[in-house]
C-alpha cells in the first residue's frame, strides 16, 4: 500500500426524483397513505418480504388508518406442521443443504382458510380494508393501492440471529440461525422472489423496512426510475462484513470496521442476492435489495447473452476472505456441475479463484493433491478426523503453495483447496455460494462454540483425484499472459480455467485505460493504488470514484468506459476485471 485508503462502507447512488416522492418515518408515511385512502383507495395491500415485521406494520396501519377490516395473509396459510411436511423433502435433513424447488405462495395456502378470509373481504365491499403479509394476492390480486415492504437478506439474517424473525409459514424464532438461513435460501426467498418479480412493475409505493426505527417510502415511479438509472453507470452495492472462526484483522484497518468484533472473516462486496443498494433521494437514503435491480433490468445489467444463459441471476460473485492474523479456511471442495444439478437442483456450480490482495511472508494456498498419495488412506483419515479420533494431516495429502500479493490461483470445481493463514484473498467466483463441502476444519469450533458441519460424503464424491501438483502448477497458478497494451497501461489475462465461464483481466496503469463491456456485465476491484476514477468517454454518466479494495459493477449497457488514476492517487494502479466468457 502506498497511501492510506478510504474504503467506502456505505456507497450511495444519486437517484433522480420528483418532488413529493419520498417519505421518512411512520408519521409522514402514514399521512401519505391516508391521503390515498381519502382519494378513493379502499382496498390497500402491503406485500411483505419474509423477515419484515408484519405484526408491527399491521399495528401501525390499523392505528393510523382505522380500517373497517384488517386481514393478515398468515391467516390463510396451512398450519406450520403441515407446511413442514410439504417442504421436508426439498429442505432435507442436512443442516446446510437443501434442494432448489418450485414452491409458490399458493402451496402455503389452505384453500378453506383463503375462502373464509375471502368471504370476510366480500362482506366488507366498499369499506376501507387493509391486507398485510406475504402473498396478498391470495385475497386481492388487484388492490386499489399496493405497497411493497422490502428489506435486504443481510438484514433478514440479523433478525434471524437475534430471534426476532421466523421463516415463512413457520413459528421458529428460536431455531438455530443457520437452519433459518437454510430455509430462507431454499424456500422463503424463492417463494417471495416469484411474487416480487411480478410486482416490481406495478407497485404504487416501495417501503424500506431495513431500519426498524426509521422506515422510508418512495413512490413506485421514483423507485423504478432509480433502478433504471443504475444500469446506465458504474455502481457499488453495500458491502457487509462478518466474523468467522478463521477470521483475520486486515479488513478491520483497511475498511474502518468496528473494533468490538473479534475478527472479520468475510466481506461480501458483490453478492447481489444478499447485498443492498442505497439510493440518495435529495439527501434522504433508501436501502433496497440489490436483487431488485437484477429482476427489473436483467438485460441491461447482465447483457443479452448473459441473460439468455443465466436468466435474472447475477452470475459473478466477488468477496474478500481475511486470514491475516487468523487461521486456515476449512479444507474444501465445490461440486461438479452434474452433481450440483442432480443433488441440489442448481443450474451451475461454484467455480472460483483466489486473487491475493495481500499476503504475509508465510502465506500459502492449499490447492490440489500431492503426487502419488494413498487415496484409500486419505479417505480413511478424513473419516477418522470427522469422528474426532485424530487430526487430519493435510500437508501429507494436499499441496501447499507459497502465496504473495497479486498471485492468482484458479479453482475449478472438484479441486481440493483452501486459503492458508496470513492471506488476504479476493475471491472471484460463480454465484452458487453456499455449496462448499468442508472436508476438514482443523479441529476447531465455530463462533457459536459448536463444530461446523463437515460434508465428507459430498466432498469425496467430487474430488478430482488427478489434479496433482504437476497439473495444478501447469493449469491453475498464475496463468498470466499479456494480451494488450497502450499508452500508460498493460492488460493481462489471468484466467480463469477453461472449465470456468468467468474471464478475468488485470490492468496495470498510470494513465487512462479504455474498457468496453462487449455485451457482458463487468465486475472490477481496485487491487493496487489508493483511488481511481471511472469515466464515460462521451459524458453518459458522472465520474465515479473507487478506492483500494472496493468492488464495483459496470452494467453491460454502459458499453465503453475509462478507468484512470486520480491525480492525487498512487502513480501506479491495477484493477482485476471479471466478465462472462461466452460474451468475449
Amino acid at each position: 500500500m502506498n497511501e492510506q485508503p478510504s474504503y467506502d462502507r456505505f456507497p450511495c447512488i444519486a437517484a433522480p426524483a420528483a418532488p413529493d416522492s419520498f417519505w421518512q418515518g411512520w408519521e409522514s408515511i402514514l399521512e401519505r397513505v391516508r391521503g390515498e385512502a381519502s382519494r378513493g383507495a379502499r382496498l390497500l395491500a402491503v406485500e411483505c418480504y419474509p423477515g419484515v415485521f408484519v405484526d408491527e406494520i399491521a399495528r401501525v396501519f390499523a392505528e393510523a388508518l382505522r380500517p373497517d377490516l384488517l386481514l393478515l395473509t398468515e391467516d390463510c396459510y396451512r398450519e406450520p406442521e403441515e407446511i413442514a411436511r410439504m417442504v421436508g423433502r426439498d429442505l432435507t435433513g442436512d443442516p446446510v443443504f437443501g434442494r432448489i424447488n418450485g414452491f409458490t405462495i399458493r402451496d402455503f395456502a389452505d384453500p378453506s382458510r383463503v375462502a373464509a378470509q375471502g368471504g370476510r373481504l366480500s362482506n366488507a365491499s366498499g369499506s376501507l380494508v387493509a391486507i398485510v403479509g406475504t402473498g396478498t394476492d391470495l385475497l386481492a390480486p388487484h388492490p386499489d393501492l399496493l405497497i411493497y415492504a422490502d428489506l435486504p437478506r443481510w438484514e433478514i439474517q440479523q433478525r434471524h440471529r437475534t430471534n426476532q424473525a421466523s421463516n415463512l409459514g413457520a413459528r421458529n424464532p428460536d431455531e438455530a440461525p443457520a437452519l433459518k438461513y437454510k430455509r430462507g435460501f431454499f424456500l422463503d426467498w424463492r417463494v417471495a422472489d416469484r411474487i416480487k418479480k411480478g410486482l416490481l412493475g406495478t407497485l404504487d409505493f416501495l417501503l424500506d423496512t431495513t431500519d426498524r426505527d426509521s422506515p422510508k417510502m418512495v413512490t413506485g415511479e421514483a423507485f423504478r426510475n432509480a433502478l433504471r438509472h443504475s444500469v446506465t453507470r458504474p455502481f457499488r452495492v453495500v458491502p457487509f462484513f462478518d466474523p468467522g472462526p478463521w477470521g483475520g484483522q486486515w479488513m478491520r484497518d483497511i475498511c474502518g470496521l468496528d473494533e468490538e468484533a473479534p475478527n472479520y472473516a468475510w466481506c461480501f462486496d458483490c453478492v447481489p442476492e444478499e447485498n443492498s443498494l442505497r439510493f440518495d433521494f435529495g439527501g434522504a437514503c433508501l436501502e433496497v435489495p440489490a436483487i431488485d435491480l437484477v429482476f427489473r433490468h436483467p438485460r441491461e445489467l447482465l447483457g443479452e447473452a448473459v441473460h439468455a444463459r443465466f436468466g435474472a441471476e447475477f452470475p459473478i460473485r466477488f468477496d474478500m476472505l481475511d486470514t491475516m492474523g487468523g487461521g486456515n479456511l476449512s479444507l474444501q471442495v465445490h461440486p461438479l456441475t452434474e452433481y450440483i444439478q442432480d443433488k441440489f437442483g442448481m443450474a451451475y456450480t461454484q467455480d472460483e479463484s483466489y486473487y491475493l490482495l495481500d499476503a504475509a511472508d508465510d502465506a500459502g494456498v492449499y490447492l490440489g493433491l500431492r503426487p502419488n498419495i494413498d487415496r484409500a488412506r486419505m479417505i480413511r483419515e478424513l473419516g477418522e478426523a470427522e469422528r474426532g479420533d485424530r487430526p487430519f494431516g493435510a500437508r501429507e495429502f494436499v499441496n501447499r503453495w507459497p502465496a504473495k500479493r497479486h498471485d492468482h490461483f484458479l479453482i475449478p470445481a472438484g479441486t481440493i483447496h483452501c486459503s492458508g493463514r496470513n492471506s488476504m484473498v479476493l475471491e472471484i467466483s460463480a454465484t452458487p455460494y453456499i455449496f462448499t463441502f468442508k472436508l476438514w476444519d482443523w479441529a476447531r469450533l465455530g463462533l457459536d462454540g459448536k463444530p461446523r458441519p463437515i460434508h465428507l460424503e459430498h466432498g469425496l464424491a467430487n474430488i478430482q483425484w488427478d489434479r496433482d501438483a504437476d497439473w495444478v502448477a501447469g493449469n491453475l497458478i498464475n496463468r498470466i499472459q499479456r494480451v494488450a497494451e497502450g499508452p500508460g497501461w498493460i492488460e493481462e489475462r489471468t484466467g480463469l480455467h477453461e472449465r470456468e465461464f468467468i474471464e478475468t483481466r488485470r490492468h496495470w496503469f498510470d494513465g487512462p485505460v479504455p474498457h468496453e463491456t462487449r455485451g457482458s456485465v463487468h465486475v472490477l476491484n481496485l487491487v493496487e493504488g489508493a483511488s481511481a476514477v471511472v469515466e464515460s468517454p462521451d459524458g453518459a454518466f458522472d465520474d465515479f470514484v473507487v478506492h483500494y479494495a472496493e468492488t464495483f459493477i459496470v452494467p453491460a449497457a454502459v458499453g465503453k468506459y475509462i478507468v484512470r488514476p486520480l491525480p492525487n492517487g498512487a502513480s501506479k494502479c491495477a484493477t482485476i476485471r471479471a466478465s462472462v466468457r461466452v460474451c468475449q
